[in-house]
């Protein structure tokens, strides 16, 4: 069946400074963005993939391939630029659910999907009332599936990694399933007398999802509650006394307005330990410490001095600058790497002895400085006896077996014996988590009695087997208490470091990998700061609260070298890319804590000790035994892939593929080039799919905590369609003649917006 296909807006012209611009902003917003739900690795700008899908659906209007007549050159351009202004005003983060905006771009959506019928008419899947559904076969963090949504289209969204799919379910999936819907859970009592709440449910909004994320607000606070009668103990505050203030050795004139107070910790900060490689010192544990400074803000300076006492040593709080902040930013380390200083003698601590100590169970840790709440400020303390003792007496009933993967390039901890990813967290964070996981169990409970006292019915079938009764209701909720869960685990464990300007807790995955932090800062998840429970639940909230919530969604765990979803379907997808990225083995992070919070709400999902990795599309040389092996994975995976999204694709609209590159990658003078885009770029056209356009976007964040060359840098979106049976080969030579005939119009037009 021939199909008679308009070229689209997206192979001919794009306002494409205006999407930059948007994407890069878009960056550094934080409320109720899809980012602050779940931590996911490299997702697109909501910009970028609504722009892209917008020009990827609508006709452009210069004309249909010669299957109609098109407008004259200056009626073209003036119809472009009017869908250019829709693009403009599509992509700026303000208007996110504007529906005055968003209509007028479904609108001219459906007006092309009308042109395109009438040209097909009589031919199965072009009904001029039912715009076609949507696919991405990889996923990810859900930002191409989200948007497609968002712009009308039925979105459908799959992955192998089962976090993914727990995402997309939780941004596309279940809200339009319980849009609409007040809450259920009691009122926070707090908000009963609050001036910026209404107090009855009667004078509230629920439309879209904004029921369902109050909800994941009440039963988030509820939890927070709960965790604190239980762990409390573990995490107590610190009463100033005029001791302190008075201490000879170290007076503290600050701490004055605070005597009598009791100050909630925000964080205690640790130094992990080894022995002393100098005979003398063998029985000290010394610090291996990559920066003393607490607060490097000119004017509230703070640091840490270790104060060596005969055979042992202290740590001392010091407020003000140091004599030398360049030796107090170095705090004990020599080089990069595992190169310390042993504070006793002041003799190197080698690499190799500090491997050896850490594979034989000898590096320990020791409490070096605690970080509590003042008056609009931090109060920084030093470490007490009591306040280790405290920590070191929680006993966790359960920690993760899994083991981490044998790849230093993305996990350094199993070089220094953390080989499990319960390794990865204190004994406190442990019993934290643990009591936070089956905390939402009984939430869960809580949410289906609830859901049944205010009349919604209880057919008794799960989520997953696609309810939407109490049952369901209750599922879901737990799902969104979970990601709350894991963003605890993120900002609460042993590899979060304390930063000194931003005064707060960096989380685990500063990047795309696990590298070892050897001075720690530890959360207090039952407080008011960064890392709490409570706050996860917050930013959860916000996110639902935001999403679109109205056609339907639907989130699967599929391959997609085998999968068959995307038949008939419009596609746009971002492929993993090449070796920059390690999902399946940097998911298990979150997955060991999803699994036992939730591993009864979605037992199929969920069924496997760990995510699954022999079939992920990324050419790991290590799953593969070296980097040729690899690559021959990723190109026939690749071209496998492709060619099923080749012959699956709906037909009248072309296909969009997003291929990111590192900073490593844009660097040559020779222009961009790799092994990964070479390889990537083979498996497109190798499929059958011919490039009708190509877009370079600056969609990756650059401001990494860590500068370094496997960064993602920018993105280019491979416009493809099948390619003719008819198509002919041409010769190089031919082709930069017709490329110097037809570049200079062709130029003039792209850039014309």
């Amino acid at each position: 069946m021939i199909i008679k296909s308009p070229k689209k807006l997206i192979e001919v012209a794009l306002p494409l400074d205006d999407i930059n611009v948007a994407a890069a902003r878009e960056k550094s917003i934080r409320h109720g963005h899809p980012s602050t739900l779940h931590l996911w690795w490299a997702r697109r700008p909501l910009a970028a993939a609504r722009a892209v899908l917008f020009a990827q659906m609508v006709n452009d209007p210069g004309g249909e391939r010669g299957y109609k007549a098109g407008l004259t050159k200056e009626q073209a351009n003036k119809k472009r630029e009017a869908l250019f202004d829709i693009i403009r005003d599509l992509v700026k983060w303000e208007n996110t659910n504007n529906e005055t905006v968003l209509e007028r771009a479904r609108a001219a959506i459906r007006e092309s999907w009308r042109e395109t019928c009438e040209m097909n008419k009589g031919k199965p899947g072009f009904d001029p009332d039912q715009l076609p559904a949507f696919h991405d076969p990889f996923a990810g963090g859900g930002a191409i599936p989200l948007e497609a949504q968002r712009l009308g289209l039925e979105a459908h969204a799959s992955d192998l990694n089962p976090v993914a799919v727990l995402i997309n379910k939780a941004m596309i999936e279940i809200p339009p399933k319980f849009a609409g819907r007040p809450p259920v859970g009691p009122e926070i009592e707090a908000d009963k007398t609050s001036k910026k709440k209404s107090s009855h449910d009667a004078f509230e909004d629920w439309s879209g999802a904004r029921g369902l994320a109050e909800d994941v607000r009440r039963y988030g606070h509820w939890m927070r509650e709960e965790a604190f009668k239980r762990i409390g103990h573990l995490y107590p505050p610190v009463e100033i006394t005029q001791a302190m203030v008075d201490n000879p050795a170290n007076p503290r004139p600050d701490l004055q307005p605070y005597v009598g107070r009791k100050l909630t910790v925000i964080a205690w900060l640790w130094a992990r330990t080894v022995k002393s490689p100098n005979p003398a010192y063998r029985h000290v544990d010394v610090p291996l410490v990559s920066n003393f400074m607490l607060s490097t803000k000119k004017g509230k300076e703070a640091y840490v001095e270790p104060v060596v006492e005969g055979d042992s040593y202290r740590f001392e709080v010091r407020i003000g600058a140091p004599d030398d902040t360049e030796a107090a930013k170095s705090g004990t380390k020599l080089s990069r790497g595992a190169n310390f200083e042993c504070i006793m003698s002041r003799s190197p601590i080698e690499s190799e002895h500090i491997y050896s100590e850490a594979k034989r169970g000898r590096m320990d840790t020791r409490l070096m400085a605690i970080v509590c709440e003042g008056d609009r400020s931090r109060v920084y303390l030093p470490p007490s006896m009591e306040m280790e003792e405290i920590a070191r007496k929680a006993q966790p009933a359960w920690q993760p077996e899994n083991l981490m993967p044998n790849n230093p390039r993305w996990f350094s901890p199993p070089l220094y014996g953390l080989t499990t990813y319960g390794d990865l967290f204190t004994p406190r964070q442990l019993v934290a988590l643990n009591t936070l996981s089956e905390l939402i169990t009984e939430a869960r409970e809580r949410v289906r009695i609830d859901a049944l006292s205010v009349g919604i019915h209880d057919d008794g079938t799960p989520l997953h087997q696609g309810g939407n009764g109490a049952k369901a209701y209750s599922d879901a909720l737990g799902l969104y208490l979970a990601f709350a869960l894991d963003k605890g685990a993120n900002y609460g464990s042993t590899l979060c470091a304390w930063h000194q300007t931003r005064y707060g807790i960096v989380s685990t995955f500063g990047r795309q990998a696990l590298p070892m932090v050897w001075d720690f800062a530890e959360a207090n998840p039952v407080g008011n700061s960064s890392g709490n429970f409570y706050q996860g639940a917050l930013q959860a909230a916000k996110v639902v609260e935001q999403m679109p919530a109205r056609s339907a969604g639907y989130a699967s765990q599929q391959n997609a070298s085998e999968q068959n979803l995307s038949e008939g379907k419009v596609i746009s997808t971002d492929p993993p890319y090449y070796d920059n990225i390690g999902y399946a083995d940097l998911s298990d992070f979150f997955y060991v804590w999803l699994r036992r919070s939730l591993g009864d709400t979605f037992p199929q999902l969920l069924q496997t000790i760990s995510v699954p990795k022999n079939e992920e599309l990324i050419a790991a040389p290590y799953r593969h035994g070296g980097r040729e092996q690899a690559e021959t994975f990723f190109l026939n995976g690749m071209r496998r892939t492709m060619q099923s999204l080749c012959r699956a694709s709906e037909g009248s609209t072309p296909v969009t593929i997003y291929y990111a590159f590192r900073q490593s990658e844009t660097r040559s003078d020779e222009g961009t080039a790799s092994t990964g885009w070479e390889t990537f770029l083979e498996a497109v056209v190798g499929a059958g799919f011919s490039v009708t356009g190509t877009w370079p976007m600056r969609t990756e964040y650059t401001g990494n905590l860590k500068k370094n060359v496997s960064a993602l840098a920018s993105s280019i979106v491979l416009v493809c369609r099948p390619r003719e049976a008819t198509a002919e080969s041409i010769s190089r030579k031919d082709f930069q003649r017709e490329l110097r005939s037809e570049l200079p119009e062709a130029l003039e037009t792209m850039i014309g917006g």
